[in-house]
């Protein structure tokens, strides 16, 4: 008997998993990036414009969002299925710092449509998803 049939897991679980903390992992990083005002100074008006503005609970958001998702795509890597748990904490970090996000992005600064689907919509989208991808594993065994 293969290891395949005797786990039932799908090749798509570990690339999605996968997929989810190099996500994370690259949104730590960022989060890590905006700390330094040099950094900051760099970055295009829009993106400074939501950096410098973010009050404190939709800093703590961003980081539970990215912190939270990381440790949760490795738990969902390990197969266990507190990962569920952080995916709701990370949907929740993302919510807060989209908050924030769209009240910037409703102010005088000109965001393009690519701008707020880069980084408002598609992080609400990809948190959302592996909330629903890390229920579902466990609903089918694949966590425990």
């Amino acid at each position: 008997m293969s290891d395949k049939k005797k786990t039932g897991l799908h090749w798509s679980f570990w690339a999605i998993g996968a997929f989810g903390l190099i996500w994370n992992v690259l949104g730590g990083v960022n989060f890590v990036m905006q700390m330094d005002a040099d950094i900051v100074a760099s970055v295009p008006e829009t993106h400074r414009a939501i950096i410098v503005g973010r009050p404190i609970w939709a800093t703590a958001g961003f980081a539970v969002a990215v912190f939270g998702g990381a440790i949760g795509c490795l738990l969902l890597l390990f197969r266990k299925a507190a990962a569920k748990y952080l995916m709701i904490a990370s949907l929740l970090g993302v919510a807060l710092t989209s908050i924030h996000s769209f009240r910037i992005a409703g102010s005088a600064i000109s965001f393009s449509p690519f701008e707020i689907f880069v980084m408002i919509v598609s992080p609400l989208l990809v948190a959302a998803f592996l909330l629903w991808y890390a229920k579902r594993t466990e609903r089918i065994g694949w966590i425990r």
